[in-house]
């Protein structure tokens, strides 16, 4: 008879998300030592090995990738049913995992940390920083409960829900501070800084000046907004950011801010969870909070 148990499958889903022993132990807070156990004794309730092991990785055999699909889904199942019983219980309480996108985290995470801690005394929020595509995996995979980022996304199994629309802004150096703003045709011909691959922000502003991904080459990138505000002061060109960037990433460098005129760039920033969650009502709820919260630092941002 076949035994094996939820620690067993969350051990195993790390194993698949890391691809490492040691790596997977560390995120799962045991020794490498007792991780391989585990997955030893998984393997052999099922008399078959999940994993081909090497030195430097391990790779899923065809029994292990077709048991770590069903394996994802019963942790998914597993979590939705502990929300189901907090779902009774009324206002969050308990663990929250809030996925918040690089463009966002560093300007509204510390406001919504400080308002949720005041309002709602029993919520364990636990944010984690990372680009849309990670984060809606993590979502999707049961990792995480609510993802703050850029929409749409038009997945059938996401729930959206609106938060605010912000605008982008144009940086660039204080001696330009009186010329006219360049349109999306011009930008074409400025040494445009933008964030690097993954982050949506970039091809967001990618397709507001009309420049195909596929063929970026006279662009400059950065890891960060703050690079990029950094690299402009340096007189390395100009670039977007988003208006809740402005107080945090300008205040000390020397650049200029201007407004597209007419129809400027924006983008939606949203809340997203899985339509299965129980948690729904609470998470419309929450929704309403940190819009709320978004809408006083844009106006902040503004002043």
């Amino acid at each position: 008879m076949i035994t094996f148990t939820i620690k067993h499958l969350r051990y195993f889903d790390a194993l698949a998300r890391h691809g490492h022993f040691g790596r997977a132990a560390q995120a799962c807070a045991i020794s490498q030592p007792a991780l391989s156990l585990q997955i030893k004794e998984l393997e052999t309730m099922l008399g078959a090995p999940l994993v081909e092991r090497s030195a430097r990785q391990i790779r899923m055999t065809t029994l292990g990738e077709e048991f770590l699909a069903r394996a994802r889904k019963i942790l998914t199942d597993v979590d939705e049913l502990a929300g189901l019983a907090r779902s009774a219980e009324g206002p969050l309480r308990g663990a929250l995992r809030l996925g918040v996108i690089p463009t966002v985290a560093p300007y509204l995470l510390p406001a919504i940390i400080r308002e949720l801690s005041d309002r709602l005394p029993d919520l364990d929020l636990q944010p984690r920083e990372s680009v849309t595509k990670s984060l809606i995996e993590d979502l999707q995979q049961s990792r995480l409960d609510v993802v703050i980022a850029a929409l749409p996304f038009s997945e059938p199994t996401l729930r959206e829900f609106a938060l605010f629309q912000e605008d982008f802004v144009l940086v660039r150096s204080p001696k330009d501070a009186d010329k006219p703003v360049p349109g999306p045709e011009k930008l074409h011909e400025m040494k445009l800084l933008l964030l690097e691959e993954g982050h949506c922000f970039r091809d967001q502003a990618l397709s507001f000046c009309d420049i195909r991904p596929a063929n970026p080459g006279y662009l400059m990138e950065g890891s960060s907004l703050s690079t990029l505000v950094q690299m402009v002061s340096a007189g390395l060109g100009v670039t977007l950011i988003p208006e809740m960037a402005l107080p945090l990433e300008t205040h000390s460098a020397s650049v200029s801010i201007s407004r597209f005129p007419g129809e400027s760039p924006k983008r939606t920033i949203g809340m997203v969870w899985r339509k299965s969650n129980p948690l729904g009502k609470q998470f419309m709820e929450l929704g309403a909070l940190v819009r709320q919260i978004g809408q006083a630092h844009k106006e902040f941002a503004l002043q």
